[in-house]
C-alpha cells in the first residue's frame, strides 16, 4: 500500500511538472509601447528641419516642428497615430481626431489647439 501511494505521488508530481512547463495557447502577449522619440515621430515627414516639442500618450502623439529654412521656414503642429501593424507613426488628419473625445487630453491640448 505504501508503494502504491508513493507511485501515485510520483505520477501526480510528473503530471504537474508537464502542465506547468507546457506553453499555454491562451497566454497573452502584451503589445509593444509606441516608440516616442523625435526621430520616430519625424519619420513620416521628409522636410523637418528641427523639432521644438513633442509628446506621446499611448498610440497618439503631437509634434511641433520647423520645416524649411530661412526665409521660407514655417512652424507646424502635427498629430500622429501609431500604426501597430506597421510598427510606425503616421500622420493623422486633425479634423478627424480633434473633435470628440478620441484623443487623450494632453495630446488634444497640444495638437488641436495650435496652428
Amino acid at each position: 500500500m505504501r508503494w502504491l501511494r508513493l507511485l501515485a505521488c510520483v505520477v501526480l508530481l510528473g503530471a504537474l511538472v508537464v502542465l506547468v512547463t507546457k506553453p499555454s495557447s491562451s497566454a497573452s502577449i502584451f503589445p509593444q509601447a509606441a516608440p516616442c522619440t523625435a526621430d520616430n515621430l519625424t519619420a513620416p515627414y521628409h522636410d523637418v528641419d528641427s523639432v521644438t516639442s513633442f509628446g506621446c500618450v499611448g498610440d497618439y502623439a503631437y509634434l511641433w516642428a520647423t520645416i524649411g529654412t530661412e526665409p521660407a521656414e514655417i512652424g507646424v503642429t502635427d498629430l500622429l497615430v501609431y500604426n501597430t501593424k506597421a510598427g510606425a507613426w503616421e500622420n493623422a488628419v486633425r479634423a478627424n481626431y480633434c473633435t470628440g473625445d478620441a484623443l487623450p487630453a494632453y495630446i488634444k491640448q497640444q495638437a488641436c489647439n495650435s496652428n
